[in-house]
C-alpha cells in the first residue's frame, strides 16, 4: 500500500501549486527547444499505438510532441492544466498531484508513464512511485528523466541570467537516489541512458554534438533517462514451454537433447528445426520422435538459411507461453533450462540470457580469441542497451511468447540483418524496454560434430551488426 503523505509534504505541494498557478503557461524558447529534444528521445522509447500518462505535464508542451494513441496528463496546477487542454484538446487532463494520482473512477492502466523533470519538485518521490501502481500493469514501462547533478552550477547560472525559468524550492536527486527510491516503491530499473550534451540548437551544432558525442560521454550528459518496470507480484501460475532446437549436422545429439531436456511448468514441447544438414540429422529426428511417444516433439525442415531463420521458424509453430532456444550441440546443458524458466515465470525479468563467462568452462569449450571477442561484445552491448549483458552470443535465450511477438512486430526497425538471431533478439528486447537478466551456465565441450561458426568471417559480420545497431540505438 502507498505510504501516507505527510503534512510537510502537503505544504510543499501547496507552495509548488501556487508557484505554477502564477507562472506563464507559454515556455521560453530555450525550454521549448529542450522539450523538443526530450520528445525525440521519448518517442524512441515509446511503442507505436501506446497509451501514455504524463505526471507533471504542465501546459502539455512535451505531451503534445509525444506520438501515442491515447494521452493523459496530470499536473497539480489548475492554471497549467487549463492551458494544456487548449493546446491538446484530444487528450485528457486532471488537476492533481502525482502523489495522489487518480485518472478516473474506472480502473485504467497505461502502457507508458512519463515523469519528465518533475521528480525534483515532488513532495514525496517514494509515495509518487508507489501511487503509480494504481495506473500500471505488469507490462507498463515507467520512463523517468531528471537532470544530472553535475550540471547544477551551470543551470543555476542560467537561471540567474534569466536564460532558464525560475523554479520553486526543489531537490537535486542523484541517479543513485532515484534508483533506490524506485526499488523502495516496488519498481525494478530496466535501463539507464544519458542524453543531451547541448540543450539548445546552437545553429545545428547542438544536434551534431548530441547525436555523435552524447552517446560517448553519457555520464556528462544533462539529462538522465531511466526505464523501470513493476516488480513481480509473487509466484505466478505454471506456464507451458516450447524449446526450439536448431540442428545442422547434429545427428549424434538429437536423442540426448530429448533425454536430457526436463519437463517444465505446465508442459514442455520440443521443436527440432533441421537446417540443410550433410549428415543424417533429419532421419535421426524422425527416429527419435517415433521412439519417444511420451514426449511432445515437433520436427520441421528449414527453408531459409542461418540459425536466426531456424529459430523464427520454430517459434512460428510453437504453442508454449514461454519460448526457449537450445543449441543442438548441447554445450549448454539442457538440465539448466529450468533456471531460465524460473526467471521468466516468476516475473523477475522479461528476457533470460545465457552467460558462459561466469563459471569455469571445459578446457576446449571456447578458444581464447572467441573468449576475448565475447567479453568485448558484452562490454559493447552493456553500453548500447543501457543494461548489463555479459555474454551476447550464448545460444540459450528465453522469453514469453507475448514479448517475442512484440519484438517480431517491430523487427522492421532494425531489419532482417542478423543470420544468427542472438543480436536480433537482444536489440529487439532493448527497443521494447524489456528487462534482460543474465543467467550463468556451465559451458561444456562439444561431444559430437564440429562447430558451424567461421570465426573470422562471422566475427567481422557480428562487428558490422554492432555498428549498424549503434546507429539505430545510440547515435540518433
Amino acid at each position: 500500500m502507498p505510504s501516507a503523505i505527510s503534512s510537510l509534504a502537503r505544504e510543499h505541494l501547496d507552495r509548488v501549486r501556487a508557484f505554477y498557478d502564477a507562472a506563464p503557461t507559454v515556455p521560453l524558447p530555450g525550454a521549448r527547444a529542450y522539450r523538443a529534444l526530450l520528445a525525440h528521445y521519448y518517442n524512441l522509447l515509446i511503442p507505436a499505438g501506446a497509451s501514455v500518462l504524463e505526471i507533471g505535464c504542465g501546459s502539455g508542451e512535451l505531451l503534445s510532441r509525444i506520438r501515442a494513441a491515447r494521452k493523459v496528463g496530470i499536473d497539480l496546477s489548475a492554471t497549467q492544466i487549463a492551458a494544456a487542454r487548449v493546446r491538446l484538446p484530444e487528450a485528457e487532463f486532471f488537476a492533481q498531484a502525482g502523489e495522489l494520482c487518480e485518472t478516473s473512477e474506472r480502473a485504467e492502466t497505461f502502457d507508458v508513464i512519463i515523469i519528465s523533470d518533475t521528480l525534483n519538485l515532488a513532495a514525496d518521490v517514494q509515495r509518487l512511485f508507489e501511487r503509480l501502481h494504481v495506473v500500471s500493469n505488469a507490462d507498463t514501462r515507467l520512463l523517468v528523466n531528471f537532470q544530472n547533478t553535475l550540471w547544477r552550477p551551470f543551470l543555476s547560472l542560467a537561471r540567474g541570467l534569466g536564460l532558464k525559468a525560475k523554479q520553486p524550492q526543489n531537490s537535486w536527486l542523484a541517479s543513485s537516489d532515484v534508483l533506490n527510491l524506485l526499488r523502495l516503491a516496488g519498481w525494478s530499473p530496466v535501463a539507464r541512458h544519458g542524453r543531451i550534451l547541448v540543450p539548445f540548437h546552437a545553429l545545428g551544432l547542438g544536434s551534431f554534438v548530441n547525436r555523435w558525442l552524447g552517446p560517448l560521454l553519457q555520464w556528462f550528459c544533462l539529462t538522465v533517462f531511466l526505464v523501470a518496470r513493476r516488480d513481480a507480484g509473487g509466484t505466478q501460475r505454471p506456464l507451458t514451454v516450447s524449446v526450439v532446437i536448431p540442428a545442422r549436422n547434429e545427428a549424434g545429439n538429437i536423442l540426448a537433447a530429448v533425454a536430457r531436456t526436463p519437463e517444465m511448468g505446465a508442459g514442455t514441447e520440443l521443436i527440432f528445426v533441421e537446417g540443410h544438414s550433410r549428415d543424417h540429422t533429419w532421419a535421426e529426428m524422425q527416429r527419435v520422435v517415433a521412439a519417444n511417444p511420451q514426449r511432445r516433439i515437433k520436427i520441421l525442415r528449414q527453408t531459409g538459411q542461418g540459425k536466426g531463420d531456424a529459430v523464427r521458424a520454430g517459434f512460428a509453430v510453437a504453442t508454449g507461453e514461454v519460448l526457449m532456444i537450445l543449441d543442438a550441440d548441447l554445450t549448454m546443458p539442457p538440465e539448466e533450462l529450468p533456471k531460465f524458466y524460473e526467471v521468466i515465470a516468476s516475473g523477475r525479468a522479461d528476457f533470460a540470457n545465457g552467460v558462459r563467462l561466469v563459471y569455469p568452462m571445459d578446457e576446449k569449450a571456447m578458444q581464447f580469441l572467441n573468449l576475448c571477442a565475447n567479453k568485448a561484445f558484452g562490454l559493447i552491448f552493456t553500453w548500447l542497451l543501457g543494461q548489463p549483458v555479459k555474454d551476447t552470443l550464448c545460444g540459450t535465450k528465453v522469453l514469453t511468447r507475448s514479448h517475442y511477438e512484440r519484438i517480431a512486430a517491430h523487427r522492421s526497425y532494425f531489419g532482417d540483418f542478423d543470420p544468427f538471431g542472438d543480436f536480433d533478439l537482444l536489440f529487439g528486447a532493448a527497443k521494447q524496454n524489456l528487462k534482460i537478466a543474465d543467467v550463468p551456465i556451465r559451458y561444456r565441450e562439444r561431444t559430437y560434430g564440429t562447430t558451424n561458426i567461421q570465426r573470422w568471417r562471422h566475427g567481422w559480420l557480428l562487428l558490422r551488426m554492432v555498428l549498424f545497431a549503434a546507429r539505430k540505438l545510440k547515435f540518433i
